[in-house]
């Protein structure tokens, strides 16, 4: 019988969002028999009311928690010093911080990792989200030798230093998109180190027709054009710029309402923002829903106007869904979404872009709907979660040492 591959697999994110909903369709779907994974997070952070434990504990798959200690009041004075000393020097400033940062948080997590790694022999370290949010598992698997594989789900913060620990350290980079896998040759990893496995989609899954959602929503005004967006409430994510765009979309009275699907710190300010618009009537918060697909097939139009991604899920479900998508021309995005065929692509906070091209397909139902009928042709053609699943499986294989 063949030997499973054990793969410890670090996610230090601080939250639920795109990249952990990805990571989860892998999970409930990688191969048992080949692969023996052991999940390693910092936090049991909550999905809606669910928790990451009680998720991974439905899809049968072990989780340890790395608890993380508070920051030291060292840390913050020195970072504090550091910020107010050399306020005019941005580069310094930058690297005496991460500086403070390894010492007191990075440091002490990489040794906890690599003593988990070397005590139980995992035969590959295969982390989540990004690799400056990762560099600890870089440090604990060039202290034990055991291979790495990165999963790059976002378009990529990194310095010199982060690409240079990534060329040293890591034997493979997925980027979800080939835009990420750019933008990872721009920051300095090598290419040879870099590979695209597109995010895809279950194109088979059963999907809702949103009916029940769109009655609630409207109620007895079918008249509307529904404009939705989903996804968490931060500034990221560029809700703002959309609430200006329904608002000059209202103000030419054109009939729309916004639905606005999750939750976050942002909310508040967005709901401030909507009244002093004078839009609060006609923009709906519907906070955090287990079942978000049932709110976007009540959409007309979907909407995702981020200041970065890697390549959405939101669009591929919208799509999949034949739903005509507006996006912002950024990362991962601008590579799903043709613009002028399936959806329109604006600048990122440019609201009068958007205004205009929401007008656009407000006012033309046979746009909206060859739009979305070509945006669900795109996504089962090229972005489908069996693809997904075997090309992460591929490289998580072959870079793993074998037992």
């Amino acid at each position: 019988m063949t030997t499973r591959t054990r793969i410890l697999l670090l996610d230090t994110g601080n939250e639920w969002g795109g990249g952990t909903n990805s990571l989860f369709e892998l999970l409930k779907r990688i191969d048992r028999e080949r692969f023996d994974v052991t999940c390693l997070f910092y936090r049991d952070y909550s999905k809606g009311q669910s928790t990451l434990s009680r998720e991974l504990a439905a899809i049968g798959m072990p989780l340890r928690l790395l608890p993380q200690r508070k920051q030291p009041l060292w840390a913050k004075l020195a970072k504090e010093l550091v910020r107010g000393l050399l306020a005019w020097h941005k580069p310094w400033r930058q690297a005496l911080v991460k500086r403070i940062e390894h010492a007191w948080r990075i440091a002490p997590n990489a040794a906890a990792i690599a003593r988990q790694l070397r005590d139980e022999r995992f035969d590959l370290l295969y982390m989540n989200n990004q690799p400056r949010s990762n560099l600890e598992g870089y440090l604990a698997a060039e202290q034990t030798g055991v291979p790495v594989v990165q999963h790059c789900r976002i378009e990529p913060l990194m310095d010199a230093a982060d690409a240079a620990i990534v060329n040293r350290v890591a034997n493979k980079v997925i980027g979800v998109s080939n835009g990420v896998v750019e933008a990872l040759h721009r920051h300095g990893v090598q290419a040879d180190k870099c590979v695209a496995v597109l995010n895809g989609i279950d194109p088979d899954q059963v999907l809702p027709d949103g009916a029940a959602v769109r009655a609630q929503l409207l109620a007895g005004r079918e008249h509307e054009i529904v404009l939705g967006a989903v996804g968490q409430l931060v500034e990221r994510k560029g809700l703002r710029f959309l609430l200006q765009a329904t608002a000059e979309l209202l103000r030419r009275q054109l009939p729309v309402r916004l639905l606005l699907v999750g939750d976050g710190p942002q909310r508040a300010e967005l709901e401030g923002l909507a009244a002093s618009l004078g839009i609060s009537g006609q923009v709906v918060f519907a906070g955090f829903q287990p079942l978000p697909l049932a709110y976007t097939a009540a959409m007309d139009i979907c909407v995702l106007v981020s200041q970065s991604e890697g390549l959405p899920r939101v669009l591929l479900e919208a799509m999949l869904l034949a739903k005509p998508v507006v996006a912002s021309r950024v990362v991962g995005s601008q590579e799903l979404v043709a613009d002028g065929d399936s959806g329109l692509l604006v600048p990122y906070a440019d609201s009068a872009a958007l205004a205009e091209a929401l007008a656009t397909l407000v006012a033309d139902a046979d746009l909206r709907q060859r739009m979305g009928q070509a945006g669900e042709a795109r996504v089962k053609a090229q972005y489908t979660i069996a693809r997904y699943v075997a090309g992460t499986e591929a490289i998580l294989a072959g870079a793993a040492r074998k037992s």
